[in-house]
């Protein structure tokens, strides 16, 4: 009878402690799980590839064969502005990035950047259109002359808050082109709004801020700090913190300078290694900065689409925001690939996909 009564009580203190040191593990289920609401804002869309929240509080928005619209977000109705006339698409070119003056209502500009037939040469542009409150008129060519392919335009456009106009370029598949400072391919440019180079810039009257980039598809600034979400090959792609005059890698370097090779070219080269890579590859894309108290769990993040991985990934960054501290999934294959993503004043957030084929725009929402 005394055994049996030992075996309860050592049965019962098992149980007891074993939960303490259980509940010690995993401190992360007291936080409140992110319970999210997907809707369709709008559909019947084809390569949606750049999506903007206006301060006329509307989506404004590319299509990759020539199309800006805005999009109300109360109701999903798209208005198509302007078409483009000699954008060409040709694979993954067309028209591209798009950005609007900081001080739009007094300054009713918008850049974009877009792929064209120049006398039989698929060439790059950038292009200064002017609002007119119906549709857009007076193009103004900023830049000229960047070399575009089926693959790897790049191409994001960002404005600072001190006024100069970011574009990123791919190496429209000639690798080499990348590491060439005299080339606008595989770069991260820099531009005054009219054009003209700063004179700040690190070569003198040239475009060029960074190089050694392989197909940059994300810009954003947080805390005057210049992200870009970049494709590698099949392995290492990448999100950057961009430095002014500092070489990237590629096509030397993929990812870290982990390999013996990639060690001397960084050593001699003045490469910067990527805060974050994932191999294999998932296709990053358009990323934008989370803060809002909407979706607390979010705050100071980065919002991350991509194409292959057809997944939305918030990326928690550390409180000087010059590290990723920890990655999640927000949904992954419920809609396909995704290209971009636009956080609104409300905390709202707004995802493109990229399918070619109904494609839409989702408004997400906690619950």
């Amino acid at each position: 009878m005394k055994k049996k009564h030992l075996i309860i009580f050592l049965t019962l203190i098992f149980i007891v402690f074993g939960c303490k040191k259980s509940a010690r593990k995993t401190p992360e289920a007291a936080v409140p799980a992110v319970n999210i609401d997907i809707q369709i804002l709008t559909q019947n869309l084809s390569f949606p590839w750049e999506l903007i929240w206006g301060s006329d509080n509307m989506i404004w928005m590319t299509e990759r064969g020539g199309k800006i619209s805005r999009i109300n977000p109360v109701s999903g109705v798209p208005t198509l502005l302007y078409t483009i006339p000699d954008v060409k698409s040709l694979g993954e070119g067309g028209l591209l990035g798009m950005v609007l003056h900081p001080s739009f209502s007094t300054d009713p500009y918008v850049f974009v950047a877009y792929n064209y037939d120049k006398a039989g040469s698929y060439t790059e542009k950038i292009v200064r259109y002017t609002y007119n409150g119906a549709s857009l008129a007076n193009p103004i060519v900023i830049l000229d002359n960047i070399p575009a392919s089926s693959i790897h335009n790049g191409c994001r456009l960002l404005i600072s808050p001190d006024l100069k106009l970011f574009i990123s370029t791919g190496d429209a598949a000639n690798q080499l082109s990348a590491q060439n400072i005299n080339l606008l391919s595989g770069k991260i440019l820099r531009l005054n709004l009219d054009g003209t180079i700063p004179s700040d810039n690190p070569i003198s009257n040239s475009p060029v801020w960074s190089f050694g980039h392989r197909n940059p598809q994300g810009l954003v600034f947080i805390n005057s700090i210049l992200f870009s979400s970049e494709h590698g090959p099949n392995v290492d792609d990448e999100i950057n913190i961009i430095q002014k005059n500092r070489n990237f890698g590629w096509p030397n370097v993929n990812g870290f300078c982990n390999e013996s090779a990639e060690q001397t070219f960084c050593a001699n080269n003045n490469v910067v290694e990527p805060i974050k890579s994932w191999t294999p590859t998932i296709a990053v894309s358009g990323i934008d900065y989370y803060n809002h108290n909407a979706i607390p769990q979010w705050k100071n993040s980065i919002l991350l689409t991509t194409l292959k991985d057809q997944t939305l990934y918030h990326l928690k960054l550390n409180t000087s925001a010059d590290k990723i501290d920890e990655v999640k999934e927000i949904f992954r294959g419920s809609y396909g690939r995704l290209r971009d993503v636009c956080v609104a004043p409300d905390g709202k957030v707004y995802v493109a996909t990229s399918n070619g084929s109904n494609d839409k725009i989702l408004v997400i929402r906690q619950n």
